[in-house]
């Protein structure tokens, strides 16, 4: 992903949309824009996490753990790896310890 775009999508978020081999299975553009998005929506969520935090939730990692469940939803609007990230990134903003995210459910 090196061009002009000024933007340095980190590789942890590339990994989402890589191979095996680490070869891009999106056009680069289309993987630079969910990082874009993913990466406000970690940012906005910030001060929404504080809140809850000490607004009453029990543990940084509940906090955590629900965020994750509700970007987890089908109505979301992100991938089940992008909510993986948004999350982990969203710790490391607070500067929080990551959760133990639960593996994707096995479908019958």
């Amino acid at each position: 992903m090196h061009d002009d775009n000024q933007i340095l999508v980190p590789p942890s978020f590339i990994a989402l949309f890589s191979d095996a081999r680490a070869r891009l299975m999106a056009p680069a553009d289309e993987v630079r824009a969910r990082y874009e998005l993913c990466e406000d929506l970690a940012c906005h969520l910030v001060e929404q996490a504080q809140l809850l935090y000490h607004g009453g939730a029990r543990s940084e990692e509940g906090v955590l753990l629900g965020i994750h469940a509700g970007l987890s939803g089908p109505d979301a609007g992100v991938s089940e790896g992008e909510a993986r990230w948004i999350t982990l990134r969203l710790a490391e903003l607070l500067d929080w310890r990551s959760p133990e995210l639960p593996l994707r459910p096995v479908q019958p």
